[in-house]
């Protein structure tokens, strides 16, 4: 089954939407500070990212700074490739979205 990676895990949002998807795995406790020693933070993250597939997803929720290490670290461990939920109010359901990093060439799309 899929992996949700949520970056940091919080009380502030109901995420039992995003268990469709599959079996939720928290990166950092909801008081984790990344600002004045982000080294142990990598490394926990490096960690517990170390299996990342194609098959899972990251739910960016929580400090920025550690959403976009998260991002950075998928992308690393799954050859410039991951998969997030984003969470649409309106519809009030999430939506998966497909990253390449590594993916050459324009869109007209922006």
């Amino acid at each position: 089954m899929p992996k949700i990676y949520v970056v940091q895990e919080t009380m502030r949002h109901n995420l039992l939407p995003a268990q469709a998807f599959g079996d939720l795995v928290f990166l950092l406790p909801p008081v984790a500070q990344i600002t004045f020693s982000p080294g142990p933070t990598v490394q926990r993250m490096n960690r517990i990212l170390s299996n990342f597939t194609d098959e899972d997803y990251l739910l960016l929720i929580g400090d920025p700074a550690a959403m976009c290490l998260a991002a950075v670290l998928a992308s690393n461990k799954n050859r410039g490739r991951f998969k997030l939920l984003k969470w649409d109010k309106r519809e009030m359901k999430y939506y998966p979205i497909q990253i390449d990093v590594n993916k050459k060439g324009e869109s007209d799309e922006y």
